[in-house]
């Protein structure tokens, strides 16, 4: 199935792309982009993050990482990318669809990271618009769910203008930064993307 803004090098993997951004799967050659906008970014990021292990940085752990998407894509478990600036290849963040699940859900949750010098420039907006055919038209979901801290507001203002809708709260949902804390909890649905 062609999919407008969608382009499969050697036939396998997605590179999705959108006005201002491009996504695709990280790999190896990445590790130095990412591991310096991550390192410039640590304290912009660490409010709303779980905690990073004592070698969240160096090349091993980044290599471990890599491992662990490949098992997952081709477990139909994530869908990893990293978010590029079209216009000079700069890796600005992250976009992830996690927690797969099939059968009677078709589902997966939306999680997502950008770096310091590019948060608030519409690149997240961009990546997150651009993401949604992919996981309704090609891995035939029905429901994206998000989750956010309350205090999160850019991320709540995110979220509802890229089209998703808040559903309430959930308890210690997530542990951020050590701690379990309270989520709003978001969604958008298959029928709600595709009428658009």
């Amino acid at each position: 199935m062609f999919m407008r803004g969608m382009i499969f090098p050697g036939g396998r993997e997605p590179v999705l792309q959108g006005d201002s951004v491009m996504l695709r799967y990280p790999e190896m050659p990445d590790y130095a982009q990412w591991s310096e906008v991550r390192g410039a970014s640590r304290e912009f990021l660490a409010p709303w993050e779980p905690v990073w292990a004592a070698d969240e940085l160096t090349r091993a752990a980044f290599r471990r990482r890599l491992r662990r998407y490949q098992r997952e894509i081709r477990n139909d478990l994530a869908y990893p990318f990293f978010v590029f600036r079209k216009s000079d290849s700069a890796l600005m963040g992250g976009c992830t669809l996690t927690n797969v699940r099939r059968g009677v859900t078709q589902s997966a949750a939306i999680g997502y990271w950008i770096g310091t010098p590019f948060a608030r420039q519409g690149y997240m907006y961009g990546a997150l618009t651009v993401i949604q055919p992919f996981a309704f038209e090609l891995l035939g979901l029905h429901r994206l769910e998000a989750a956010c801290l309350p205090e999160n507001q850019a991320s709540r203002q995110l979220l509802l203008k890229a089209g998703f809708k808040e559903e309430g709260t959930a308890r210690r949902y997530l542990q951020i930064n050590g701690e379990w804390r309270d989520h709003i909890l978001f969604a958008l649905l298959e029928d709600e993307v595709l009428s658009r």
